[in-house]
């Protein structure tokens, strides 16, 4: 177990020491959009999850807070007051918000289309193990990673900012958190290879995450300090 840790939080690390400080509106425009595909694979994922433990009642809560919910809404242009919907359709929705450029925007979903096939491609054992790392502390160190960048002006990052926030609070809280949730599922060996698939999705889509930033100019988010969102 010890050893499969290693493999994917090592990923995490990487993710997480990327540049997001010193990435501008438009780049970080494409790593919302690049996050778009993850957040299409991790519904894939608990699907596979929820069929492989169909008994397993902490598996169908997550379900019901990410899949069908309204625990995003309401957000403006998105989603109405109460309404419901999957999370990875959140984020489609948020990507609408805002105009990309066409030529960036075709690179970006070139890569998401190669990233889907990728994880795909994976067992169905793997996928559904994958959502232990996720939940489990993965995601909300790469969603305080991301808040460390300085540039949410637009709409769309807005949009993409409340998402983060909402998600760092889902897996956190310490009662009935969605880390609680999937603390009976052991992942896959594999798992690793996933991490490193998102890890080039998103330097393919945003290679300036890859820049050297002197650490004099990064501001860590610590677990349990909630980031400031701003008023809608």
């Amino acid at each position: 177990m010890d050893d499969v840790r290693s493999s994917y939080k090592a990923v995490i690390k990487e993710i997480c020491e990327f540049a997001w400080s010193s990435l501008s509106e438009t780049e970080l425009s494409f790593a919302a959009r690049a996050y778009y595909y993850f957040s299409i694979q991790f519904r894939e994922n608990l699907l596979a999850a929820r069929n492989l433990y169909p008994d397993d009642p902490q598996l169908a809560k997550l379900l019901f807070e990410e899949c069908d919910t309204a625990n995003l809404s309401p957000w403006p242009g998105v989603a109405a007051e109460n309404e419901r919907m999957d999370h990875d359709d959140f984020m489609r929705r948020v990507l609408q918000l805002s105009v990309m450029d066409p030529k960036l925007q075709h690179t970006v979903d070139a890569a998401g289309y190669q990233y889907l096939a990728k994880v795909r491609s994976a067992t169905c054992y793997t996928r559904a193990t994958s959502i232990r790392t996720y939940e489990d502390g993965g995601l909300e160190n790469v969603f305080r990673a991301i808040l460390r960048a300085q540039h949410w002006e637009n709409p769309l990052l807005l949009g993409f900012r409340h998402f983060l926030v909402k998600h760092i609070g889902f897996d956190s809280a310490p009662e009935g958190g969605h880390g609680h949730l999937v603390q009976n599922i052991a992942p896959d060996e594999s798992v690793g290879n996933l991490w490193a698939e998102f890890r080039n999705l998103l330097v393919a889509s945003v290679p300036g995450l890859t820049r050297v930033v002197p650490m004099s100019t990064v501001t860590v988010l610590q677990a349990g300090q909630a980031p400031s969102l701003p008023c809608q």
